[in-house]
């Protein structure tokens, strides 16, 4: 037996405004292994709510965030064991609507939390509660820094070694975690240099800090940083792979240090790799003393509660630019609901973006007060 608190003994339990909490839900379903999202993909309308356990809490999602690994994921890249039917989804915010006996030492229902976990492409997904992140509200912002900015800020803390006066390169710089790059390196007092695809993300990134943008469309990057930085640039925070990646070998200074938290450009072939001139790789790095670095956030876990505390305590106090897009500006409008997560992956793809892609899911409250 599973005690769950805040539930009426019938099949449906109130939630902490009065309307009914339904039987079944929405969510969206990995079906099939492919790095095309629509195939691998399927919506389900008729999934049955999920039961909390003693220690979980039941969210109610109100807004999920899309990341470039989502297709990675449903491609079936990271656990080879695991098989279709699988959920999808990394991150989301919602409320609180159930718990278990547990977890109620430490949450009440209808407070406010985050949480990343595989199955936030959901109306409701059973959280433990000791994943859970209590928020001082519901908003989409506080969404931004779940997976973007950590990634960002646990990164270049432990590998990036930034000090005053460095030269700090960061590609895709008006992404979801572009901009917090750009923004922890800046407060270091870094020199940084962003690279974007349109004027309107020049703009943007000028507006969170950036000291020379480089719009990768109309200039040429490689000319850009030999003729600007002549002596090259300390740290490259990366995520394109392919050219991108080559061009930020060739870039680096004495001791350069190159942060590889991507490479969406190989993420949409069948390997997921984008193709790199690798053979003189041992060569270049030690011609410069210089290094690469990995980082992918589920091995620093250790240091996540911390950098999102702090992280948070930033955004608050309104020290840090929480960039989200909803895809306003695409062609079929904001994304709403679970069914618009397909567009709003097409989107993070064809480079529309500025800041954190984040899907709203509203809810029709029938509100029995």
């Amino acid at each position: 037996p599973r005690p769950i608190l805040d539930m009426s003994y019938s099949r449906h339990f109130l939630d902490f405004q009065g309307s009914s909490i339904p039987s079944s839900m929405k969510k969206l379903v990995v079906t099939k292994l492919s790095q095309n999202f629509r195939e691998a993909v399927t919506l389900r309308q008729d999934s049955p709510v999920p039961l909390p356990g003693d220690g979980d809490l039941l969210v109610r999602n109100r807004f999920v965030g899309i990341n470039a690994s989502d297709i990675n994921y449903s491609a079936g890249r990271y656990d080879a064991s695991v098989k279709p039917p699988f959920d999808i989804g990394f991150e989301g915010v919602g409320d609180v609507v159930a718990l278990g006996l547990s977890a109620s030492a430490h949450y009440t229902v209808g407070q406010a939390v985050a949480y990343v976990k595989a199955g936030s492409f959901a109306e409701y997904t059973v959280v433990p509660a000791n994943q859970a992140v209590p928020l001082p509200s519901v908003k989409p912002e506080f969404l931004t820094l779940m997976v973007s900015g950590a990634t960002a800020y646990i990164s270049l803390k432990e590998l990036g070694e930034l000090s005053e006066g460095k030269k700090v390169l960061v590609t895709a710089a008006a992404g979801g975690t572009g901009q917090f790059a750009v923004q922890l390196a800046k407060a270091a007092k870094c020199h940084v240099i962003g690279t974007c695809s349109s004027d309107e993300k020049g703009g943007f990134l000028k507006s969170i800090g950036c000291d020379r943008t480089i719009n990768y469309k109309t200039e040429n990057v490689e000319s850009v940083l030999r003729k600007n930085y002549p002596e090259g640039v300390d740290v490259v925070y990366e995520s394109v792979g392919g050219k991108m990646f080559d061009l930020a070998l060739n870039s680096l200074a004495t001791k350069g240090r190159l942060i590889v938290i991507g490479f969406i450009a190989g993420y949409q072939n069948s390997t997921g790799l984008p193709p790199i001139k690798a053979e003189l790789l041992p060569a270049k790095l030690l011609k410069k003393s210089a290094s690469i670095r990995g980082f992918f956030l589920n091995h620093y876990f250790s240091e996540y509660k911390m950098a999102l505390k702090h992280l948070l305590e930033m955004c608050e106090r309104g020290d840090l630019v929480c960039e989200v897009d909803f895809g306003d500006t695409s062609p079929e409008g904001k994304f709403v609901g679970l069914e618009s997560v397909f567009r709003a992956v097409d989107y993070m793809y064809m480079g529309k973006n500025i800041g954190k892609i984040v899907v709203e899911l509203p809810h029709s409250v029938n509100s029995k007060l």
